[in-house]
């Protein structure tokens, strides 16, 4: 994207490349809701923050992707079936939901310290770039939100900033 002098846009030279600040830059900002019916559960949002990139006209910048509670994720990975189950199958031996007693943080009277160990083994979010006006996913690379102590609902935040 060029800007014509008339827009007084500032340059700056980082590296072999230039930032641009002023007219050129763009964002957008949108929150998508979930409320999974379970108490686990994965959730594909690839089509979803595509769209919101179309919708920013960024040609070229990045792409924040988070969860925005302490007991969900936000990751990339394969969407294969299988490979889904595995993820709930492992994550369970790693952190598993009963005995809730073996975790000290449930004697708050909460119920759910699995879900956070869960949420910090998958991440908080994604950052992605965004070249020619698409997400710089490789071929098999897909968006999730993971759901870690369902049945409520729950936002994530994307931002999308760039030229």
């Amino acid at each position: 994207m060029t800007c014509d002098a008339d827009d007084r846009v500032k340059q700056l030279q980082f590296g072999t490349g230039l930032l641009f600040f002023g007219c050129c830059m763009k964002s957008l900002t949108e929150y998508l809701s979930f409320e999974v019916p379970d108490r686990r559960g994965f959730v594909n949002i690839t089509d979803t923050v595509e769209a919101m990139v179309r919708k920013s006209g960024v040609q070229e910048g990045l792409c924040l992707v988070n969860a925005m509670h302490i007991t969900a994720s936000v990751y990339i990975n394969d969407a294969e079936d299988g490979l889904l189950h595995d993820y709930d199958v492992w994550l369970e031996k790693l952190a598993p939901y009963a005995p809730t007693a073996q975790y000290r943080h449930n004697r708050t009277g909460e119920g759910h310290a699995d879900a956070h160990l869960k949420r910090q083994i998958m991440g908080r979010e994604v950052v992605v770039g965004i070249t020619r006006g698409k997400l710089g996913c490789g071929r098999w690379e897909q968006i999730f939100y993971g759901e870690f102590d369902g049945r409520r609902r729950k936002r994530v935040l994307v931002k999308i900033i760039g030229a």
